[in-house]
């Protein structure tokens, strides 16, 4: 039985092996990040690579403190590079930008705004030659998608948590980036929330098929989600430890997923990695 499981663990297990520069949408090179502190220098990453392919979905998982935070907010432009470099579709980034949409843990949204302007201020930002009809148009098309076509003109104060993070994913698809990336976007949600919440992103990244860059401490979250999953390992100067291929067929049921034959085999292979 155990020369099964090993074989099988073999089999499905990827290297970080370079894709046709056609395939790339962000690629990471020799990445390093290095704070100063008063008793020298601390380097959280370093000589980290990692490419990720057009309208894929990765999940990044691994032990707190291990820089998954720091890497997701240099690609985004939030954080300076120390070294290395970090590019979109060939182009090295300088700093934030529209082509990179962004999802926090806490949406941060502007309190005393409604839904739809909340989304708006990307929106007309993104879009300034459109017509404010057709602006509107995008705003309330994505507010609809995540199921809050009945709070359009509520404030967000007056949201729950849950509806909160909606209108946070309806801005950052709203905004049309070429790479999506979602720092525990459902982290502070309770189950029920978070599944719904989940399967909202699924169903509108299947239609838009962003290249996507997800954050998530939850092992069954990075499998469901993921066409791969990356391991990176603990901190200080983490890397890329280990990249997983997830080989379930899209669009995907929560249901499907659980009664997969490889997902206990997936599921196990990163638990051990995260406890090792």
């Amino acid at each position: 039985m155990s020369t099964i499981i090993k074989q099988k663990e073999v089999k499905i297990i990827t290297k970080n092996k370079p894709f046709h520069s056609n395939e790339v949408m962000l690629d990471l090179k020799n990445l390093k990040k290095v704070y100063p502190t008063p008793k020298g220098d601390y380097v959280v990453l370093e000589d980290l690579n990692l490419q990720i392919k057009k309208e894929e979905f990765v999940t990044i998982i691994g032990h707190s403190g291990c820089g998954k935070t720091t890497m997701l907010s240099m690609i985004a432009g939030l954080n300076p590079i120390s070294a290395g470099n970090i590019s979109v579709l060939g182009k090295h980034i300088r700093g934030p930008g529209p082509d990179r949409g962004v999802i926090f843990q806490s949406p941060s949204l502007m309190p005393w705004m409604t839904s739809l302007q909340n989304v708006l201020l990307g929106v007309n930002k993104v879009f300034p030659d459109g017509t404010k009809a057709q602006r509107n148009d995008i705003a309330k098309y994505y507010l609809q998608k995540v199921g809050l076509e009945d709070s359009f003109h509520k404030k967000a104060s007056d949201l729950s948590q849950g509806m909160q993070q909606r209108v946070g994913i309806a801005r950052a698809f709203a905004i049309k980036p070429k790479v999506l990336l979602l720092d525990e976007p459902f982290g502070m949600l309770d189950s029920l929330t978070r599944g719904e919440l989940q399967d909202i992103l699924i169903e509108i990244w299947n239609k838009e098929k962003i290249t996507a860059v997800m954050i998530t401490h939850d092992v069954d979250e990075a499998i469901f989600l993921a066409d791969r999953v990356v391991m990176m390992t603990s901190g200080p100067k983490a890397k890329i430890g280990d990249i997983l291929d997830i080989n379930f067929e899209r669009p995907r049921t929560r249901k499907s997923v659980l009664e997969h034959e490889d997902y206990y085999t997936y599921r196990k292979h990163l638990i051990d990695f995260l406890e090792h």
